[in-house]
């Protein structure tokens, strides 16, 4: 199955629940054409009077039996049949701009983010009729044009190991996440090594040594409640010595003291820059699509604690509200690496915004 056909199948709830508030909208206030008035029968007038005339003589033979044609009078009910009727059309006006604003909102792509698209939909085609599919598609349009400057792949520097610092809240899919990512890297021939620094989870740990051993990249870990900056150092050594070309440290997610949660990151920098100053190489940020809004204030969060240099989105089969994707590239314009649908491994894919756009309205497209 095409990782586009998930999108369409399991992604999003909301792209039907968009496409059938699109299809309410469009139906609510669309133009009909006025129906053709009945014709009046026109009361004949009443017969003149006249003598009742002689009685004819019988014709000689009796007159021919006519057949009707079988297809007389079927033009009108084929017509009814097999014509096509003309999609409905609304006219894009006030009122419908308004109701396509909280459309957009409901589907959490915010407020700013859903009175910026319709926005730029309504330039040049206000008070013209548009039909669902029209909309759909000028949505589609818009969205992936917000979308196309950060989508960018995870890049891959010459520094060997490059240090990946995965960050996030627990239950983001933070975990899992560097699994995939790792045993991706791994098939494409990567030498990769991980290192399990959210070491008071034993669970996280006991995930990563799983996708650990299915994608044959070791896992390095500590004693429960052990410091993560030493291990985090264990790692870049192991990394270093082995050739590895990446090394993906995960880390805690503690938001409630955020105080402890920036002091432990800033240490792992630290330690691991008295190997290689230029690392961290890459800080990326998971993000969980479930929380909707709270997405924002998480961006907010961890752009304070850790230099985040990219984002991961998860868990977008499990939403009903995938617009929060749209409102963090408008809001942030941070590069989106990669986006989750699922718990196998090639349901995390590179980000693509014009097959992520057509997934979210429901547009027509997309790759087979």
């Amino acid at each position: 199955m095409s990782f586009f056909k998930k999108l369409k199948d399991r992604m999003f709830k909301s792209s039907s629940r968009l496409g059938e508030g699109l299809e309410a909208l469009v139906e609510e206030g669309a133009e009909t054409p006025p129906a053709a008035p009945a014709p009046v029968a026109e009361t004949p007038p009443p017969p003149a009077r006249i003598p009742e005339p002689a009685p004819a003589p019988a014709p000689p033979h009796p007159p021919a039996q006519v057949e009707e044609d079988p297809a007389a009078g079927r033009g009108g009910m084929l017509g009814r049949l097999f014509g096509r009727e003309e999609a409905p059309r609304r006219v894009l006006d006030d009122a419908m701009l308004e109701s396509l604003e909280e459309l957009l909102i409901q589907a959490d792509m915010g407020v700013d983010t859903a009175l910026r698209v319709t926005a730029n939909l309504a330039e040049g085609r206000f008070g013209k009729r548009l039909s669902v599919e029209e909309i759909r598609q000028l949505l589609a349009d818009e969205i992936a044009r917000i979308m196309e400057p950060v989508a960018r792949p995870l890049p891959l520097y010459p520094s060997r190991p490059q240090v990946v610092l995965v960050v996030g809240v627990n239950g983001s899919g933070k975990t899992t996440t560097i699994g995939k990512l790792a045993s991706q890297f791994r098939a494409a021939g990567k030498k990769v090594v991980i290192a399990a620094g959210d070491t008071f989870r034993a669970a996280a740990v006991e995930q990563l040594q799983v996708w650990g051993e299915r994608a044959g990249v070791p896992v390095l870990t500590a004693p429960e409640g052990s410091d993560p900056a030493s291990l985090a150092f264990d790692a870049m050594t192991k990394a270093q010595e082995e050739g590895a070309d990446l090394l993906m440290i995960d880390t805690a997610g503690r938001l409630q003291n955020r105080a402890d949660l920036m002091e432990e990151l800033a240490k792992i920098v630290r330690v691991i820059r008295k190997k290689d100053p230029s690392a961290p190489h890459n800080t990326v940020l998971v993000l969980d699509a479930t929380t909707g809004q709270n997405a924002l204030s998480q961006v907010e969060t961890f752009r304070k604690l850790a230099d985040v240099t990219g984002l991961v989105m998860t868990k977008l089969d499990g939403t009903a509200r995938g617009g929060v994707l749209v409102a963090l590239a408008d809001r942030f314009g941070l590069p989106i690496h990669a986006i989750g649908v699922g718990e196998q491994i090639d349901d995390l894919q590179p980000f693509d915004p014009e097959d992520f756009a057509r997934a979210l309205t429901g547009a027509a497209g997309g790759r087979a």
